[in-house]
């Protein structure tokens, strides 16, 4: 398989003023195989160090912070000889060790020569605990599941990935059912590297939505060992109403949803649990469509998305059929898939932030809003080829932007107040 994020990687190794990188995400989005087939590929030898359930190694790091003596440790440790420039030291679970999180300060300060790539699952969730963060001495990098044309290039559709960085937009256009069939497949099958690997191997749906499965009963279980019993109820209530959020027109996350007569202050606290682990995403609403887009930032409204496609068709219980065939019933949630389909390929393949933006009256909902070149980009998500875009209309006629994109199951084409662009190619924007 190949991670769009090697090449970050491969830029970061070569940085004059390099500092350790730190990959957030997830658990079970590839973080560790991407570090280890980074060091593979652009070192002479790796030394891998894993911090959960590693005594030995947490004691090294509860001594002082003299570089040569972590150095000997980790030699001992895994093996390997470290040399500056030809070793890549890994970190995995390091949120397991707060002091090794602390010592990254002064690789950085006294030995910037030493390559490292440090990992954790539930960073975010050790930080909050409490835990020191050496801001401004490392380097970070968030790898999220795989986008869909990081899914094409693992079903050996190299040729498909190709067209959509070309500019001939005909040839994918005589290609475009070949794009719809995939990209149905991966609203089931989603962006996880274990369950993407699996089909590659075995072409088999019912494996897939097993290991699905099997992936959110871990994170579930994440829950319970790594959060208090008090929080734990809002935690699952949270996580398990995200299928019912998205499902509604107004996706605008409604904590009355949850519970009846639920308050937001309620359930904070579990929400920035979630999106601490990485299984949640988080995009405001803005008050104004304007540059900055942050600058009018409404904190007290957003959408929750799940962190996978893949894993909110399993969450919802669709069946294969239903997603690759369609059918009436599945018409309204349909909706809901291609908006987190779309959300993911914003975050994974372009350096956009997403926000939507709600009209006060009755005009609708834009989607997603990014800042794109100093211009606000408005982008209206349609799951078929209906092609009315009525809130994107009126958003255009009062606001008047130098660019409105609206993405669909339609081919490319071009008009005097807007563009329409096929699902499949959104990273391209």
């Amino acid at each position: 398989m190949e991670r769009m994020k090697m090449k970050e990687l491969e830029i970061w190794k070569n940085r004059k003023n390099r500092k350790p990188l730190i990959v957030k995400g997830a658990r079970q989005v590839g973080k560790t195989w991407l570090m280890k087939e980074f060091g593979r590929r652009f070192f002479q030898q790796v030394a891998y160090v894993n911090f959960d359930n590693n005594e030995r190694m947490h004691e090294v790091f509860e001594g002082d912070y003299h570089i040569d003596r972590l150095i000997m440790a980790i030699h001992i440790e895994t093996g390997v000889k470290i040399v500056p420039q030809e070793t890549l030291i890994i970190f995995d679970e390091i949120q397991e060790c707060p002091k090794a999180i602390a010592s990254l300060k002064y690789f950085c300060e006294n030995a910037p020569e030493y390559a490292i790539v440090a990992a954790g699952s539930l960073l975010g969730v050790a930080i909050h605990k409490g835990t020191s963060f050496p801001v401004g001495k490392v380097d970070t990098l968030e790898l999220n599941p795989m986008s869909f044309r990081e899914f094409l290039l693992a079903v050996g559709e190299e040729g498909l990935v190709s067209l959509m960085d070309g500019s001939d937009s005909s040839l994918v256009e005589t290609f475009r059912d070949k794009y719809i069939d995939w990209l149905k497949k991966y609203y089931y099958i989603g962006g996880m590297p274990e369950v993407v690997l699996s089909f590659v191997n075995e072409k088999d749906f019912i494996e897939v939505r097993r290991l699905q499965t099997k992936i959110i009963e871990m994170y579930e279980s994440d829950f319970s060992k790594h959060t208090t019993e008090n929080e734990l109820p809002r935690i699952r209530m949270v996580w398990n109403s995200i299928p019912m959020q998205l499902a509604k027109e107004n996706k605008k996350f409604f904590f009355g949803k949850i519970k009846e007569g639920a308050r937001a202050k309620d359930f904070e606290v579990a929400i920035e649990w979630l999106l601490d682990c990485g299984l949640l995403k988080k995009i405001y609403n803005v008050s104004k469509p304007a540059v900055p887009l942050k600058a009018y930032t409404v904190f007290s409204e957003f959408k929750l998305f799940l962190l996978d496609v893949g894993l909110l068709a399993a969450m919802s219980e669709l069946d294969v059929r239903t997603i690759l065939e369609g059918n009436a019933i599945f018409v309204e949630f349909k909706g809901a898939l291609t908006e987190q389909y779309v959300l993911q390929q914003l975050i994974s393949d372009t350096e956009y932030t997403p926000y939507y933006y709600t009209e006060t009256k009755s005009e609708g909902e834009i989607d997603f809003l990014i800042q794109k070149e100093g211009q606000i980009v408005p982008i209206e998500v349609k799951a078929e080829e209906n092609l009315r875009a009525k809130s994107l209309r009126c958003f255009c006629n009062k606001f008047h932007p130098a660019l409105a994109i609206r993405t669909s199951m339609s081919n490319y084409r071009q008009q005097d107040w807007m563009t329409n662009i096929p699902l499949w190619m959104i990273s391209g924007i």
